[in-house]
């Protein structure tokens, strides 16, 4: 068992959390758990990569968090997505979110909460490998070496 999925069952078997059907889950509620889990990836490779002072730590994760990111690396995506995953992206992306982003454009931010409702969508759905695969690929993709 993969070490994200055994993390996910151990969160439901701890705090007592029925399963859910994920397919009913709005796709707000998808880049809500997205942002965190991506957040958590790119988190983990840069510590992993250097033991830095937590600012500069922050500062190069920063930078592949932000929306104009997310954004790049989803559209650098989409000829890789299944139908699925795809159906997934423009649920998020057409989703009507009651907030906006600090430092980007309206169609930034709405491409990157799809790219977060994908995210966790993966994630809760167990497919870790191909969440991270598609991480890995956006990065490269979008130029955006880690």
């Amino acid at each position: 068992m993969e070490e994200s999925i055994t993390l996910l069952t151990k969160i439901k078997e701890t705090f007592a959390c029925e399963g859910q059907d994920v397919r009913a889950y709005s796709p707000l509620t998808l880049a809500y758990i997205g942002d965190g889990i991506y957040e958590l990836v790119i988190r983990s490779v840069v510590v992993e990569r250097a033991n830095r002072s937590a600012n500069d730590l922050h500062k190069k994760t920063t930078r592949y968090v932000k929306a104009p990111a997310q954004s790049a690396m989803i559209e650098a995506l989409l000829p890789e997505l299944t139908e699925e995953e795809e159906a997934v992206y423009r649920r998020g992306r057409n989703a009507k979110s009651y907030t906006t982003a600090k430092n980007a454009s309206v169609a930034d931010y709405r491409r990157a909460t799809g790219f977060e409702a994908l995210m966790g969508y993966l994630y809760l759905t167990g497919q870790i490998d191909r969440m991270l695969q598609l991480i890995k690929d956006g990065i490269r993709l979008a130029g955006m070496e880690l």
